[in-house]
């Protein structure tokens, strides 16, 4: 989903993945444990909700969206060049961390620099920063607006591979692979 207005684009974003996510969850090979909206127990806790599962108010849950898998992150600052890209970040953020997504990134725009021809090679510290976007705005700069759908399809490339080795690692994340391939991936 593009990003074309940052006031309201970012809660677009959330209220898809809670449309997605669905409200209380608690699947027994689910390491997670308790979800409500998509939000874990483990991350609820985190930020102060102190109830029942069952009863995470979904203001709650937006909050935390916003904050955690948006703001800490910043794709606010990726999201200006390449909203499609930050849009597909915050997904990636919520199912498997806002550090691997960025990581994704990173790894994506090494791999696609030519060599250092471009942009020098990333540090991979998992972050946003003023190098991480140096390198993004290079890598548009050099292939247009193409480029920001390649990079999309790296992203999501890594992503489906990481599914797959969750599942081989873990056989019981076999019972979530087609929805995460299904639902986050293209």
């Amino acid at each position: 989903m593009p990003i074309t207005d940052k006031t309201d684009s970012v809660a677009m974003l959330i209220d898809a993945v809670i449309a997605r996510e669905g409200g209380y969850v608690d699947h027994p090979h689910d390491r997670g444990g308790p979800t409500r909206w998509g939000i874990t127990q483990a991350v609820a806790r985190m930020h102060g909700y102190k109830g029942d599962m069952q009863a995470l108010p979904r203001a709650d849950a937006v909050a935390i969206y916003r904050r955690l898998y948006w703001e800490t992150p910043q794709l606010d600052a990726v999201a200006v060049p390449a909203p499609g890209l930050a849009a597909e970040l915050f997904d990636t953020a919520v199912n498997m961390g806002p550090e691997t997504a960025v990581g994704f990134l990173q790894r994506a725009l090494n791999a696609l620099n030519r060599s250092g021809r471009d942009y020098a090679d990333l540090a991979l510290d998992r972050r946003i920063g003023p190098a991480t976007l140096a390198a993004l705005n290079a890598f548009l700069g050099t292939r247009g607006e193409k480029g920001e759908a390649v990079l999309i399809k790296a992203v999501e490339a890594l992503q489906g591979e990481r599914y797959i080795a969750l599942a081989e690692s873990r056989p019981a994340s076999e019972a979530f692979v087609y929805g995460w391939i299904a639902n986050r991936i293209g």
